[in-house]
């Protein structure tokens, strides 16, 4: 098993306003790349659990929300671990979109 990838995001919303900017984001991102579908999105108070498929390969991991950051940490197959590094990059950017202080 290979070690997870881990994004940590900060912003400034306060946890509550954060968690609802975030319930809606998983499933819209995955609608706007065509490779990624979301298998399963569960929210447990600020903890949502997901499994999501790319390429044919499962990844499941968590994002938990705090006060000043939001943390997600998922573990890929080794198929996907060449585009680690992407989509390291690709989370955060979508992130930070998602937790600016707009809208």
């Amino acid at each position: 098993m290979s070690a997870p990838l881990v994004v940590s995001i900060p912003h400034r919303l306060g946890r509550e306003e954060a968690t609802r900017r975030l319930k809606a984001g998983l499933t819209r991102a995955a609608s706007s790349i065509p490779v990624l579908k979301v298998d399963e999105e569960r929210w447990d108070e600020n903890r949502m659990i997901f499994r999501v498929r790319a390429l044919g390969q499962a990844a499941s991991g968590h994002l938990d929300v705090a006060d000043d950051h939001v943390r997600l940490e998922v573990t890929l197959p080794w198929l996907l671990q060449r585009f680690a590094q992407a989509a390291q990059l690709a989370i955060r950017n979508r992130g930070h979109l998602l937790l600016s202080k707009k809208g």
